[in-house]
C-alpha cells in the first residue's frame, strides 16, 4: 500500500514538471502597472517582461502597521492562449513594522492572470507565501487581487501572427542573390 501511495504522489509531480517545461507563449504585454489589494495590505505592482515568458514584478505594499517592498521573478505559462496565464515565481522582500522594526524574507508566488479583451487591463489573483526573518511571524500565506494597466504592449500578439510565414517572407526578400542566373519570374 505504501508503494501505491508513492506512485500516485509521483504522477502529479510529473504532470507539474511537464507543464513547467512547456514553452511560454504567454503574455500580451511588456510593461504593466497597477494596484494590488489583499486582506490587511494594499499597494502598487509593476511588472516588466525581461525574457520571453518571464517577468520581474515589484511590489510596494502598506498595511496598518507596516510597509514592505518585494521583488519577484515570475515565469508565465499560457492557458488556452496568451490572454489567460498562470505563473510561478520566487523572490524576496524587506520591510519595516511599526512595533518590531525591520524584517525581511523569501517569497514564492503562484497565480493566474487574464488580459481583458479589447482593453489595456490585466487582472490577476495570486497566493504569495513567505518565510520571515526578524519578524514576529515566521511565515505568511497571503492571497491578493491585482489590476494592472498595460503601459507597453507586446508587438506581435495576434492569434494568426506567423501562421502564414510573415517573418520568413521578409527575411527572404532581404537576402542578396548569390548567383547571376535569373529565374522565370525575376524581372
Amino acid at each position: 500500500m505504501l508503494f501505491r501511495f508513492r506512485r500516485r504522489g509521483l504522477l502529479p509531480l510529473l504532470g507539474l514538471g511537464l507543464l513547467a517545461a512547456s514553452p511560454a507563449a504567454a503574455q500580451k504585454y511588456r510593461t504593466a502597472a497597477g494596484l494590488r489589494l489583499s486582506p490587511g495590505q494594499y499597494g502598487i505592482t509593476v511588472q516588466q517582461k525581461f525574457l520571453p515568458g518571464a517577468t520581474l514584478e515589484g511590489l510596494a505594499l502598506a498595511g496598518t502597521r507596516e510597509v514592505s517592498a518585494t521583488v519577484l521573478a515570475e515565469r508565465h505559462f499560457g492557458i488556452l492562449g496568451p490572454s489567460l496565464n498562470y505563473y510561478l515565481g520566487a523572490g524576496g522582500h524587506v520591510g519595516n513594522h511599526k512595533d518590531t522594526g525591520t524584517f525581511g524574507g523569501v517569497d514564492g508566488i503562484v497565480g493566474v492572470e487574464y488580459k481583458v479583451a479589447l482593453t489595456r487591463l490585466v487582472i490577476s489573483a495570486d497566493f504569495k507565501p513567505s518565510i520571515e526573518f526578524g519578524s514576529d511571524d515566521w511565515a505568511r500565506f497571503p492571497t491578493a487581487f491585482s489590476v494592472r494597466y498595460i503601459l507597453i504592449k507586446e508587438k506581435k500578439t495576434g492569434l494568426l501572427d506567423g501562421v502564414f510565414g510573415g517573418k520568413e517572407k521578409s527575411k527572404a526578400k532581404d537576402k542578396p542573390r548569390s548567383s547571376g542566373r535569373r529565374g522565370l519570374f525575376d524581372w
